[in-house]
């Protein structure tokens, strides 16, 4: 099944909290700060090209209105993505996969690529990133690893590239969560740290998956995670927690 590729501390979209989000501007930062592990989102542009966003809609972090997926790559990758942070990264674009890849493997850094497709295009989303992913990432080593709250995304993303490993997101555990994960052929299940416990950890430990746990920003929560056995932290407190801890 191949190496498990995440360290302990990921940083959640790129430094999102000190840097505008899911830019290279926030890696850059999160990599300042020692963080050698990043999470971020993706989705397709209305050509096919997988981007970093997180909300369907341009609305928050750009000066644009509307849905993202509806625009063709040419002019997403024109409209800043900065400038809604701080004044010190006007300009900052939205970048491509492909521009994230070139920096991610040139500095050796693990990512976990949540696919957050823009709604109803779940399935081609997965397909589309998984494919992407085997040809960026081709020869580099350490693959990244796919999460999404989306099951059908996850079904796209092992249709075309089986190999990568899967993760599972949960905001809550529904019934058949587990049996969900495992039909995906995941190898973690990720919660919202909230619902993470020591009887979760075991139960998942026991089905052969990891478990890890967003976006965790205070250090006691941290603490008690770690101590009852979770093998990954998504944190927006780049500066207050150190990844080498």
């Amino acid at each position: 099944m191949g190496e498990w590729p995440m360290p302990m501390w990921i940083a959640h979209r790129g430094a999102g909290k000190l840097a505008p989000e899911n830019t290279l501007a926030a890696f850059r930062e999160g990599a300042r700060h020692g963080y050698r592990a990043f999470e971020c989102d993706v989705k397709l542009s209305a050509d096919g090209i997988p981007f970093l966003l997180h909300d369907a809609t341009l609305n928050r972090t750009t000066p644009e209105r509307g849905v993202a997926g509806e625009r063709g790559w040419a002019e997403l990758s024109r409209i800043d993505a900065g400038a809604w942070h701080s004044r010190a990264y006007a300009g900052e674009p939205i970048p491509s996969l492909d521009a994230l890849a070139r920096y991610v493997i040139a500095n050796g850094f693990a990512l976990n690529i949540e696919i957050k497709p823009t709604p109803g295009q779940e399935l081609v989303t997965g397909q589309v990133v998984g494919r992407e992913v085997l040809r960026l990432w081709k020869g580099s080593g350490l693959m990244p690893l796919l999460s999404s709250f989306q099951p059908e995304a996850l079904a796209g993303a092992l249709q075309t590239a089986p190999e990568l490993p899967r993760g599972l997101l949960l905001d809550k555990l529904s019934q058949g969560w587990l049996d969900q994960a495992l039909r995906m052929q995941c190898r973690a299940v990720i919660t919202n740290y909230a619902l993470m416990n020591q009887a979760l950890v075991e139960q998942l430990h026991a089905a052969g998956l990891k478990a890890l746990v967003y976006t965790v920003n205070d250090p006691a929560s941290a603490q008690w995670l770690m101590a009852n056995g979770v093998d990954g932290i998504i944190t927006d407190a780049v500066d207050r927690f150190s990844p080498g801890s």
